[in-house]
């Protein structure tokens, strides 16, 4: 399996990368379709897999949020919205509220397949890089940014460290086993919410300290924009054009 450090799409501008996903979700909310989302779907997944080195049970999982939203979108299209009956008994489903409603479901698998190639082989520290560099985006938002990204990044550990801490004071129950409810849950929270203040504050004295914003800063290992950047988005652009074009062709239906 290839590495997400050394997949193709590593390799391309985050900034790029960024507009390209950009461009492609704004292009599928204009789709009523459910064909030529589902084809949309399958080339984003074919992507991930291939071009963002993702593997695939990794792939898989992170579709279920979206099988959720997918699974309550169809039934509130199907249920609520007028048209041919579906299904009469024992409820009513539309013909034409179904398929509006699997047209939105696969709109969220195209939007969160794409995003997730994207956040998989893009990393952080190159993202805020860039986005300062082609962008113009403010070094002092992207250092928070970059800042903020690293704090929920520890946020797992910090929780597990705390439990941790927790379990050698909690009471046992017969057995031997700690023993949480829903106030040691709380408690868990709590200091949670505590050292991330801590860390916040911490994080924004330094940032202060070396005066973002004072003027024009320098780069370290800048992220270069490259024709190999642009092929990207025209590759991107002509693949999604071809699959709009020949499902309207074959099956004849039309964007919003």
């Amino acid at each position: 399996m290839t590495a997400a450090g050394v997949a193709p799409l590593a390799r391309r501008n985050p900034t790029a990368k960024a507009a390209v996903l950009l461009v492609v979700s704004l292009g599928v909310i204009l789709l009523d379709a459910p064909a030529p989302l589902l084809a949309l779907w399958l080339l984003a997944l074919a992507v991930a897999r291939w071009a963002a080195g993702i593997g695939w049970r990794r792939l898989l999982l992170a579709q279920l949020p979206f099988l959720l939203f997918a699974i309550g979108v169809v039934s509130v299209n199907a249920l609520t919205r007028p048209g041919a009956p579906l299904l009469d008994a024992p409820v009513h489903l539309s013909a034409e509220g179904t398929v509006l409603g699997l047209a939105f479901a696969l709109r969220g698998f195209v939007i969160g397949t794409a995003s997730l190639a994207f956040l998989a082989s893009t990393p952080p520290r190159e993202l805020m890089t860039s986005l300062v560099q082609h962008a113009r985006l403010s070094p002092r938002y992207a250092a928070a940014l970059l800042a903020g990204h690293r704090m929920l990044e520890a946020t797992p550990e910090r929780w597990a460290t705390i439990r941790a801490a927790q379990t050698v004071r909690a009471p046992l129950d017969r057995r031997g086993r700690p023993r949480f409810g829903l106030a040691g849950f709380g408690r868990t929270a709590f200091a949670l919410l505590v050292v991330s203040i801590r860390s916040s504050e911490r994080i924004a004295l330094a940032l202060e300290s070396r005066g973002l914003g004072d003027g024009p800063r320098t780069v370290w290992h800048p992220v270069p924009l490259t024709r190999a950047d642009a092929l990207l988005a025209a590759a991107v652009a002509l693949a999604v054009a071809a699959v709009v074009a020949a499902c309207a062709l074959t099956l004849g239906w039309h964007a919003v």
